[in-house]
């Protein structure tokens, strides 16, 4: 099978290993397409080449980078000409610009097309987008959704030919691997965040959470769930009134100078440590030097957390994890995280104290997480799965799922 994935995804190069992982299969021919980067706001994301081996990583020209509806492959027809793909995978939302004349071009040279969509909002758009999305459901061979959410979605907004729910890229159990064991006594408890800085990720739900969680406790009003008895419960309100804790946030995004004020206001400036965004090949080493991740998305009118892909990263590295009910998240941590109700920073304040008071819970929890990612998000079966989609639409045995 010759494929061409055309991507922005795999500017990242931790996620290639995706690519590589297809090209190892007898059966297929891989190219993927590259812009050289791409804007997102503030934060451009360039090409890092690290998992390369076996595929074509092809960099080509784009137009109107972080244009996210408008943007479009400038060569693409060139490319699909010398490649003569069979199928050709378009890893981009129906409605945008860049799928519409993908698809076009592919048609006309007697290609099939698969789609992938994280949208999990049920949103009408005006035209032309809602034309590009309608002529994209009539004519394409197949359709990826992220999520069981965004399968939903699309089906609710009339998409009726073949589906399959798979993630976009898993993790590398081998490179996103647990710690050596470490004990946190005599140290900080360090909760992390890494994501971008709006208001749709909820990280001043964090920082004020860690305000009520370094402020000594009144006694009994204290959570301490989990405990077996009397002197475990003493035991465990003793940690928690002398507890130091610690918030790494890595990211940038434009509500970052707010963030900054925020934690002076509430007193815990000198607590909150904010890291501009790193390569995908350092982020191990981030996940390693924490106790917890969190990820407090809420919802906002425009958008519902589609996934949170750093909840698989830091699972797999035996990280606990604690998210919010926003979108995928629940779904995502399944029974191996701890969830709170989005929006509610004495709820996530809740769930902190227990993990930083429990280190039973915090191991079962790091175990149940790095178990469930083997189980359900591993690159290797991301990778298999789609290489099953490839053959299914090519052999005209696609399935509706």
């Amino acid at each position: 099978m010759r494929i061409v994935m055309l991507t922005k995804a795999l500017l990242v190069g931790e996620y290639q290993r995706k690519a590589e992982l297809l090209a190892a299969e007898d059966d297929i021919e891989l190219t993927v397409v590259v812009p050289p980067s791409w804007r997102d706001g503030d934060r451009v994301q360039a090409l890092e080449r690290l998992h390369t081996d076996g595929y074509r990583l092809l960099e080509t020209p784009i137009a109107l980078s972080g244009n996210f509806h408008l943007h479009w492959y400038t060569h693409l027809g060139r490319i699909l000409d010398e490649s003569r793909p069979e199928l050709v995978h378009i890893d981009e939302e129906p409605y945008n610009l860049a799928t519409r004349l993908a698809m076009q071009q592919a048609r006309a040279r007697r290609a099939r097309t698969v789609f992938f969509t994280w949208q999990n909002m049920q949103r009408r758009y005006p035209p032309p987008f809602s034309w590009w999305e309608r002529a994209v459901y009539n004519r394409i061979d197949g359709a990826i959704a992220g999520s069981r959410t965004a399968s939903q979605v699309l089906r609710a907004k009339g998409y009726a030919g073949p589906l399959w729910t798979i993630p976009q890229v898993g993790v590398d159990p081998g490179f996103f691997s647990p710690r050596p064991a470490h004990r946190r006594e005599g140290r900080p408890f360090r909760i992390g965040f890494a994501g971008r800085l709006v208001h749709g990720k909820g990280v001043d739900l964090a920082i004020e959470a860690l305000a009520s969680l370094t402020t000594e406790p009144s006694g009994s009003s204290v959570p301490i769930p989990d405990v077996e008895n009397a002197q475990a419960r003493t035991d465990a309100v003793r940690r928690a009134s002398t507890l130091d804790a610690r918030l790494e946030i890595l990211g940038e995004g434009p509500e970052r100078q707010a963030l900054e004020q925020l934690a002076q206001r509430l007193g815990v400036g000198e607590r909150v440590r904010f890291r501009p965004w790193m390569p995908s090949s350092e982020l191990p080493a981030f996940y390693h030097s924490l106790d917890a991740l969190v990820l407090p998305s809420r919802s906002t009118p425009s958008w519902i957390e589609q996934f949170g892909r750093v909840l698989i990263e830091a699972m797999a590295c035996g990280v606990a994890c604690v998210g919010s009910d926003s979108g995928e998240i629940p779904h995502v941590i399944g029974d191996a995280g701890l969830v709170f109700p989005e929006g509610d920073s004495a709820a996530l304040r809740d769930q902190l104290w227990r993990l930083a008071t429990n280190d039973a819970l915090s191991e079962a929890l790091a175990e149940a997480g790095r178990a469930r990612v083997l189980e359900r998000f591993t690159m290797a079966r991301v990778a298999q799965e789609t290489a099953d989609v490839y053959r299914a639409v090519l052999t005209g045995q696609a399935a509706q799922h």
